[in-house]
């Protein structure tokens, strides 16, 4: 495999989609079983190819969000963030550890939202590499740091009770097991500490045995690169499994809010809240993925994007179809917010 000075592994990113069969009805355990047993190679492989396409079409959060009427798409974000860290309770000089960090959008807003002092794990090193150059450019590197590990190791690497809190947007989805990440996540934890979680799952409604609903699974892993979706149930069985007591816990998505938090994605510039949003709306209509798609195979043709990229883009679009009919039928949710607490003794 070729590394490229910027942290890209080459054939990581050409070998991702061949994790999954084309045809959902044709994957066996056995290919599951590959996925989860090499998540480190399908969730590298994944964001060494997406994260500039995600900085490009999305933001520097690599997460969705509520909106209200007529709220900036950036705003949104951003307010998602500061929920989260506001149901945490956390405070200035909290050391808190940010699971799954991307290229540190989140960190930065939460750091600047709390006054906390922020360490976020990624396990990628492209990613890291840019989190670092954005969080030196806003001058708070000496509040958030970043660090390259394996969530499914953290206490061997800080060591148990560790942290005053920990949080994770959208991120341990990636994790071969729940239990194995929220347990990892249980132990760097100082008693009483409290962990707060955007989990990505499949509802309640959903029902593997139908060929719909399976199919839609297999399209939101392919185009995410996660190993396995589960079951929302699964995930609050889990925290409470490592130890973890639930002290709140919703289904953000299942609000009645008149504007989706898939509304991005549907690629309708109506639906745009402000004028600056019609851009972010627009790379998701027709037009704008033909505009992507071509750019895209262009710079991986000349050399400047790496090889694989084309086809993670392509990935990207089953994955924003697959998104918006999950939000549409109620099968899928990107926050399931639970914030749980370490118990003290």
């Amino acid at each position: 495999m070729t590394t490229r000075a910027d942290g890209r592994v080459d054939n990581r990113i050409e070998n991702y989609t061949k994790f999954w069969k084309d045809d959902p009805n044709a994957e066996q355990n056995q290919d599951n079983e590959k996925r989860l047993n090499n998540y480190t190679e399908v969730v590298n492989g994944y964001y060494d190819g997406a994260t500039e396409l995600y900085e490009y079409g999305w933001s520097q959060s690599f997460h969705f969000s509520r909106f209200y009427k007529g709220e900036a798409f950036l705003a949104s974000l951003a307010r998602h963030e500061h929920y989260l860290a506001s149901h945490m309770n956390l405070r200035p000089g909290m050391r808190v550890l940010d699971v799954g960090c991307g290229v540190g959008g989140p960190a930065r807003q939460i750091a600047t939202f709390s006054d906390a002092n922020i360490i976020g794990l990624n396990n990628n090193e492209f990613q890291i590499g840019r989190a670092r150059k954005y969080t030196k450019k806003m001058g708070l590197e000496n509040q958030v740091q970043f660090v390259k590990g394996d969530f499914m190791k953290l206490s061997e690497q800080f060591g148990e009770g560790y942290f005053d809190a920990v949080y994770a947007i959208e991120a341990t989805v990636h994790a071969p097991t729940w239990e194995g990440v929220y347990g990892e996540i249980f132990k760097v934890l100082k008693p009483g500490g409290v962990f707060g979680v955007y989990e990505w799952c499949m509802t309640d409604d959903w029902d593997p045995s139908v060929p719909e609903h399976k199919a839609l699974a297999h399209q939101i892993e392919l185009g995410n690169g996660i190993p396995e979706m589960r079951p929302l149930r699964l995930a609050r069985e889990a925290l409470k499994t490592v130890g973890f007591e639930i002290e709140h816990e919703e289904d953000l998505a299942d609000r009645a809010d008149p504007i989706p938090w898939y509304y991005p994605l549907e690629g309708d510039i109506s639906k745009a809240q402000t004028f600056w949003d019609y851009i972010t709306v627009w790379r998701m209509s027709w037009s704008g993925k033909l505009v992507s798609h071509n750019a895209i195979r262009l710079m991986e043709w000349f050399g400047v994007l790496p090889k694989g990229t084309f086809d993670v883009s392509e990935s990207l679009k089953v994955a924003a179809d697959a998104l918006v009919k999950g939000g549409q039928s109620k099968l899928f949710t990107p926050m399931y917010l639970v914030v749980s607490r370490k118990p003290k003794n």
